[in-house]
């Protein structure tokens, strides 16, 4: 396993005066047998500003998954070890995906690959060889998809939270209201029965 990292003093000065600001770095774990296309993919996307880790077969990834959390999985189709379908597969199986997203890398001329991958459950899929602005846009737009989902399923905890409350406010107002209700139907009586007995005693006197 490799971890590839851009330091402070890369570009610092341009950073130091760029007016946007400064997000999250986004962590990407590259799954890949090819050694050659691992470091490759390793150095070009730590170039590009992510922080990328390196996993050299499924069972590698698999593993990694257990001590880091991550915002997309890269995984190669055409594994031997453990394919990229059955590493996938594990992954979501394990819970340790959490909110990441899995992009599967399919041959160019393999469209039952990208086919399998797509309704294996993979999130979006690129061919190799790709253009790496490519796949940093692709990167991004998983990314800022799966947050956006994220932040709409926490919204929705949040109201269901929010609506449990008032439900259970309403019971509690409803019980007290009936309470209440049922006292005011005792004092009635109470006081219709001292009516009554009052009047027996002025008719007694009578």
């Amino acid at each position: 396993m490799q971890i590839f990292t851009r330091t402070r003093d890369d570009g610092a000065e341009d950073r130091d005066h760029d007016p946007r600001p400064v997000l999250r770095r986004i962590r990407l774990l590259v799954v890949d047998e090819n050694a050659t296309a691992l470091s490759v993919m390793g150095r070009r996307l730590s170039h590009m500003g992510y922080d990328v880790v390196l996993a050299e077969n499924g069972f590698v990834g698999l593993n990694t998954l257990m001590a880091q959390k991550f915002d997309l999985i890269i995984i190669d189709m055409g594994m031997q070890m453990l394919s990229g379908i059955a590493t996938m597969k594990k992954m979501r199986a394990s819970g340790l995906l959490g909110q990441a997203s899995v992009m599967m890398i399919t041959g160019q001329s393999d469209s039952a690959g990208i086919v399998e991958a797509l309704e294996a459950g993979a999130d979006d899929q690129i061919v190799k060889p790709f253009d790496f602005e490519i796949l940093d846009a692709r990167i991004r737009h998983v990314v800022t998809r799966a947050q956006r989902i994220g932040e709409l399923s926490r919204y929705n905890d949040e109201l269901d939270a929010r609506i449990a409350r008032r439900a259970m406010e309403l019971g509690e107002a409803r019980a007290t209201l009936e309470e209440m209700q049922a006292d005011r139907a005792r004092l009635v009586a109470s006081i219709q029965a001292l009516h009554d007995e009052l009047e027996r005693v002025n008719l007694a006197k009578g």
